[in-house]
């Protein structure tokens, strides 16, 4: 086992520290390939993943950089580098510890090429920069370690993808480069190991104890939630309470809307004056940074928040987590709750408040699933082939490339291990020459063959535009927003190009927890002043829309068959109690369709349990062959477990309805002409460097960017239908933006399995769906029919009929 260095011992023996059996673990692994280790939030992961380093830095003996630490947010990078500093100048260690993120200026970052620290700090995307210089093999020529911190974070997204392939090209560039992954929240540590190592089965895993279940619970409110609605404003006097009884209370949200109206009647409610701030990740910078500041200071009562607070920056007073709202995903509310009790053996203490009626049900099934040590999560797909492109035009930034050594580097990425030969030329042909129907044009001729069989930029300038739009993250086009002044006032923050769209000079809205109002765009900036209104006139941010897991809403079907509901409120128990009465609870393995009449419209409640984009998605689909059935469909609203229609005709047939082949079918002619499907080509063109948005002088707004791409799909779909980056969008569209995968699973589970019930009323569980905003409009046959009955009626009356 190795030792650990005297002078490392000496300093956790001056802390009335005992080194924890994980980071002795990780100690006596530090030689191996790659090491996953779990351990609980508080647990001294970080010091775990740096025990190795600090122990080979300690003799001032290594020149250059000895290690990487990647994490998926710059202001974890931030904590990391303060938390680190903290030993290393205490025990008076040679060590250089720098961080390298989008915020390091210019000057910063040629000095560290050429001059790297000992430690660096650093981000996905920045590590793929780096790996885009020609001078990347000096940089990294003595490095021996990568540090991947929650891992599982990235493990789920693009930014993941993106990160092993840069970490490729890096191993190519050093020998004997050890990988080591850090997380607390794991449903699958195999896979996490798998997408971490260069190789199958080199990977070992480390589990730490986990420490005591954490103490989770609802809040206790009299009041009971309302029928719909999320912004759960009738918890605000119980919070109030709660934050006064605790030393600091983060308070989760789901999206960056929700969290703003909180935080504004919080504030309204808040006659102690009890400091408290808010962070989301649209907030200007300076004001993140200075709540982040307030907080590691421990001057903030409370902070309203939303994921961007998520991952594990260290705030040890917190002693208190509220989720407002369900939670959508157990694995998402486990790392939520890791952020009170920061402490290892410490348990977290959370709350859990539902924003309406049947959120209710939802936190409870969450809490079970918390209790029971069950986390959810989908497997992860091949590696997407937009981000392949992207990687092959940053190796040729770096110097010319050899097609078969780049393939084979390619192959040792996890999620890339399947990759065809046949695909691989696929995306390197694009890169070249951007495929069939663009390889006329010179600006998509970006790579050339040379004498020796390798190839290398055609244009050595073009490697500055590459680099300039490097990255996955595909952000809403966003414009700043400013205090109006005559040069450029206070910048508060950043709202969506599309919400700004629909302003009128006078509209309020809230940012930044406060009321403004706008007053006009200037040179793309959103130009507001303060307004004290009780009442914003409108709310912003989109946010993102979590969709309820599908482990979690198996979870909530086996709830329902249940005899009775101790675990939940009376209130709740009786309304379920209601519906078994009238009609039925929907079961597992089955689809209840329920058809009833309701002010002069025929209504259809398809309960799917498959999630907000899917049931959204699902009543795309269903509306169509409804319409193809005769049923005269005028509208529907979907929530994360039902999708409610109305119509003019009662649905009598609903296995013709449900057909899978048809639904499919349908499927295929809606994604073909919808925008929705553009957005994503737009998307997918942007990361595999068809479309820049990021130009040397300027940078493309949304409205441009988006007639570009809308030219270019028009293009391809018309003469190249069978393009590589229109096979992509189609791939990306089916698994994420409408989630038909989830669809399909469902059809596949219930098939023949209807329970079709018909009601000469409204039943219990359809009712909030009533209240539901988001109410789709369908314009067909039946819109033509009501026109035509009324103006009909109107004839009559006026004696012309």
């Amino acid at each position: 086992m190795e030792p650990v260095h005297p002078l490392i011992a000496d300093w956790f023996t001056a802390q009335e520290w005992t080194i924890h059996p994980h980071q002795q673990d990780m100690l006596a692994r530090a030689d191996d390939p790659a090491t996953l280790l779990i351990a609980p939030t508080g647990g001294g992961k970080t010091m775990a993943g740096f025990l190795p380093t600090l122990n080979e830095l300690a003799d001032g003996i290594h020149e250059g950089l000895h290690t990487l630490y990647v994490s998926p947010l710059k202001a974890l990078a931030s904590d990391i580098k303060r938390n680190l500093r903290r030993p290393v100048d205490e025990i008076g260690l040679p060590i250089r510890i720098e961080d390298r993120t989008g915020d390091t200026s210019a000057t910063r970052k040629k000095r560290q090429r050429a001059d790297p620290p000992h430690i660096l700090l650093t981000t996905p995307e920045s590590l793929a920069l780096l790996t885009s210089y020609e001078d990347a093999p000096r940089m990294f020529k003595g490095l021996k370690r990568i540090v991947i911190d929650e891992i599982h974070a990235l493990a789920d997204s693009k930014r993941g993808d993106q990160l092993m392939l840069a970490l490729s090209a890096v191993q190519n560039m050093c020998d004997g480069l050890r990988r080591v992954g850090l997380s607390a929240t794991v449903e699958d540590p195999a896979a996490i190991a798998h997408f971490l190592a260069r190789h199958p089965d080199s990977c070992d895993i480390v589990l730490a104890d986990p420490g005591p279940d954490p103490d989770i619970s609802m809040l206790n409110i009299a009041e009971p939630p309302p029928w719909a609605g999320g912004g759960a404003a009738y918890a605000i006097p119980a919070v109030l309470e709660q934050i006064k009884q605790h030393k600091t209370t983060l308070i989760f949200h789901n999206t960056r809307a929700q969290a703003e109206i909180f935080f504004h009647n919080l504030w309204l409610a808040n006659e102690d004056s009890l400091p408290i701030g808010i962070h989301h990740g649209s907030l200007d910078k300076v004001q993140r940074e200075r709540v982040e500041a307030a907080m590691v200071r421990g001057d903030l009562a409370a902070i309203v928040c939303t994921g961007s607070l998520d991952l594990g920056i260290d705030w040890g007073d917190v002693d208190l987590v509220i989720q407002i709202g369900a939670p959508k995903n157990v694995k998402r509310l486990v790392q939520r709750i890791g952020r009170a009790n920061h402490r290892y053996n410490a348990p977290s203490k959370a709350l859990l408040v539902p924003a309406n009626r049947f959120e209710v049900v939802e936190c409870v099934a969450a809490l079970q699933a918390v209790k029971e040590h069950e986390l959810d999560g989908d497997p992860r797909g091949p590696g997407p082939l937009d981000v392949l492109c992207q990687h092959i035009l940053i190796r040729a930034c770096a110097g010319p490339i050899d097609p078969d050594a780049l393939y084979q580097e390619i192959k040792s990425v996890g999620a890339y291990s399947m990759v065809t030969r046949a695909q691989f030329e696929d995306c390197f042909d694009f890169c070249a020459t951007g495929g069939y129907a663009l390889r006329a044009y010179d600006k998509w001729k970006r790579l050339q063959e040379r004498n020796d069989g390798t190839w290398a930029l055609r244009d050595p300038r073009a490697a500055q535009r590459i680099r300039m739009n490097i990255g996955t993250i595909q952000d809403t086009d966003t414009l700043k927003v400013r205090l109006q002044k005559s040069r450029g006032g206070k910048p508060l923050g950043e709202i969506e190009e599309g919400f700004a769209s629909t302003l009128t000079q006078g509209d309020t809205f809230l940012i930044g927890g406060q009321i403004v109002r706008y007053e006009g765009l200037r040179e793309m900036t959103v130009e507001v002043t303060r307004r004290a209104d009780k009442k914003p006139k409108v709310a912003t941010f989109g946010g993102t829309k979590f969709a309820t897991s599908t482990q979690l809403s198996q979870r909530i079907l086996r709830m329902f068959q249940q005899d009775d509901w101790p675990d939940l409120p009376a209130c709740t128990a009786d309304w379920l109690t209601l519906q078994r009465g009238v009609s039925i609870l929907p079961r597992p393995g089955r689809l209840l369709i329920e058809s009833f009449p309701h002010e002069h419209r025929n209504h259809t409640v398809v309960y799917g349990f498959a999630g907000r984009n899917a049931q959204q998605t699902l009543g795309l689909l269903l509306s169509k062959r409804m319409e193809e059935l005769g049923y005269d469909p005028l509208g529907f609203v979907a929530t994360d477990h039902a999708t409610l229609f109305w119509g003019l005709r009662a649905v009598t047939d609903p296995d013709a309805l449900m057909d899978p082949d048809m639904m499919e079918q349908g499927l295929e002619q809606w994604l073909a002409g919808n925008a929705l499907i553009k957005r994503t080509f737009r998307a997918s063109a942007t990361i595999a460097g068809l479309i820049e948005r990021n130009l040397p002088s300027q940078r493309k707004n949304g409205r441009q960017a988006t007639f570009s791409s809308d030219i270019l799909y028009d293009t391809l779909h018309k003469y190249d239908p069978e393009h590589l980056l229109l096979r992509i969008t189609k791939q990306e569209a089916l698994r994420g933006l409408v989630d038909f995968g989830r669809i399909r699973l469902m059809l596949e589970q219930t098939r023949g399995r209807i329970d079709f019930i018909t009601l000469k009323r409204v039943t219990p569980l359809a009712a909030p769906m009533f209240l539901e905003m988001g109410r789709i409009p369908i314009k067909g046959a039946a819109e033509e029919r009501l026109l035509a009955a009324e103006t009909a009626a109107l004839m009559s009356a006026a004696g012309l009929a």
